[in-house]
Order: C-alpha cells, then structure tokens, then sequence
C-alpha cells in the first residue's frame, strides 16, 4: 500500500519571493489506542487485555521515571525527556542577578519531548513505498481579516489564561504554520495585547498591557 505525500510551500521568511517547496507526508488517518491494542495483539502471543495492561504499566513507569528527571531509552523506539516551561501568565526569569527569580511553583512539566530511536527510522524508511499524492494540500481559511483575527485573539484572552497555536488554529481556521507565524508576529508587536510565556513546543500566548 502506498503512502502518500505532497509537496508544500514554505512560507518566505527571508523575502525573497522565491517559491521553496519540501516534502511532506498526507496524515490519512490516526491509528486509535485500540487499533494499536489489537494489533500488537495480531503481532504476538499476548492477549488484547495484556497488551493494555503493558500499555498502561509502560505509561505509568514513564511518568514515574521522568518526574525523576531522567531520561528513558526503549530500543528500537527511542528515547524520552521531560520538558519544563513556565506557568501560563509567569514572566521569564532574567539573567540579571538583581532581578526576582522564578520558584518552584512558577514552572511546571509542560510536555515530553520524544528522540526517535535510528533504527525505528530506518525500518519505517525501508517498509515506506512513497508515492506523490494529486490531492492538493489544505489551505488556510480567508474567512477572516488579520485585523479581526487580532480581535478573535484578544477576545478570546479576556476569557481564557492563554491561547495556544491550536486554539488560534480552531478559532480563525489557519493552518499551523501561517498560525504560528501570525502569533510570532502579534506576540513581536507592542501595540497588539498579546504576549508569549514559555518556550518552544510550550509556547502559549498571553495577554499583556497596550504599550
């Protein structure tokens, strides 16, 4: 069976009008937590309910072992890390010495970053049979103005702590990465009411005074 990709066009970030295109893969589905059970299930001698039951037990390890502050290595999968970031709406501490500092309860675990193992990524490679899709890739929606999804922003953080990239997706139906970028943009702004907290993958936007 084959799997498909598209080429999609990457936003211009240095201006120079020219078109850059990369590959990348159309996601036809999510394989669902049950489907995975059944499957290794098909794959093995353990019964579906023993697969969840290792399912369950690997989880709670995991968890365990990375609020130790360690990192876990699966063969053949790769390798887990757990990720700080501050608390929605808590400034960045300062490098500055004078500066108040952030405590323990300012920060908190705001994911899990994931390493895949080499070896994980040569077998997908090797069992992967590319084949160029003639579907065109999604688009961002134009229902909205950048200027009233400013205001949709803006609004939404008069009721909420903090806006994600996916909640600014669902509001204004931008796809992630003009999402993104747009919230880069209003975040770098002093007169647009929003602000960043955290870093990275746990980036979140927050509102802040007008300057």
């Amino acid at each position: 069976m084959p799997t498909y990709y598209f080429m999609k066009e990457m936003p211009d970030l240095k201006g120079t009008g020219e078109r850059v295109l990369y590959p990348q893969l159309a996601q036809v589905r999510q394989t669902t937590h049950e489907q995975v059970i059944r499957g290794m299930s098909q794959l093995s001698s353990y019964t579906e309910g023993e697969v969840e039951g290792l399912l369950h037990t690997l989880a709670d390890y995991l968890s365990n072992e990375l609020s130790l502050g360690h990192s876990v290595k699966l063969k053949g999968i790769g390798t887990f890390t757990a990720a700080l970031t501050l608390r929605p709406g808590r400034e960045r501490e300062q490098a500055d010495e004078t500066e108040n500092h952030r405590n323990a309860q300012s920060i908190q675990v705001g994911g899990i970053n994931f390493r895949a193992d080499r070896g994980l990524i040569r077998r997908t490679n090797l069992e992967c049979r590319l084949e160029r899709t003639r579907l065109k890739p999604r688009k961002s929606s134009q229902k909205y103005t950048p200027e009233e999804r400013l205001r949709i922003a803006r609004q939404y953080l008069e009721e909420h702590a903090f806006l994600t990239t996916t909640d600014y997706q669902s509001l204004t139906g931008l796809l992630r990465t003009a999402a993104t970028l747009e919230l880069k943009k209003w975040a770098s702004d002093p007169t647009s009411g929003i602000g960043i907290a955290g870093r990275g993958a746990h980036r979140v936007y927050v509102k802040k005074e007008v300057e």
